[in-house]
């Protein structure tokens, strides 16, 4: 019960979790690297060498090993969001938040990002919460969907499911999608 924590219990809590903000949320007078590298300083002992190991499997693992010397506005929209993830990984978290991952982000770039959180989610287990409107990254991404408008859920299932949920709100979001024709070839 979250509520009735210390300090010190809420703080340990927090360590099982990473944030990856939809601004993306690095530090802009650090490089890719010490961005990664900052939350392994911050809270654990870690000896540097074992950091630099641990921040290039982190950057690997996003597809930007080549970027740790770059600074956060040398990169891409799509670096900068999987460099979020990245730090967001930093600490192996059990559960990691993101807040509209691909918003921003060009159909390619998003749908290639969809990509390495749909392979993260798999290869290390967590458990994803994402807040997003972007219907290809829950189509996806996720495994479970929770629709909240108008101040209550609407839907709460696989997404195959809510897709089909018998409610005028959730039918018009993802009719949205059949509405989208794909270009003639």
């Amino acid at each position: 019960v979250v509520h009735q924590l210390s300090i010190d219990e809420l703080y340990e809590m927090r360590l099982k979790m990473g944030m990856m903000f939809q601004v993306s949320g690095l530090f802009t007078d650090m490089t890719v690297y010490d961005n990664l590298a900052f939350p392994l300083r911050e809270h654990t002992d870690l000896p540097e060498e074992l950091i630099h190991d641990l921040v290039l499997m982190k950057l690997h693992a996003v597809g930007l090993r080549n970027a740790r010397n770059l600074m956060p506005s040398e990169l891409s929209g799509g670096m900068r969001k999987r460099a979020a993830i990245a730090r967001a990984l930093a600490l192996e978290p059990e559960i990691l938040f993101l807040d509209e991952p691909t918003s921003g982000l060009d159909p390619i770039t998003a749908r290639g990002l969809d990509r390495v959180l749909r392979s993260l989610v798999d290869d290390l287990g967590l458990t994803a919460f994402v807040a997003t409107h972007d219907l290809d990254t829950l189509l996806t991404v996720v495994d479970r969907v929770i629709v909240l408008a108008h101040g209550r859920v609407l839907a709460d299932g696989p997404v195959g499911e809510v897709t089909r949920v018998d409610d005028p709100w959730v039918r018009d979001y993802f009719a949205v999608r059949s509405m989208v024709a794909p270009p003639e070839g």
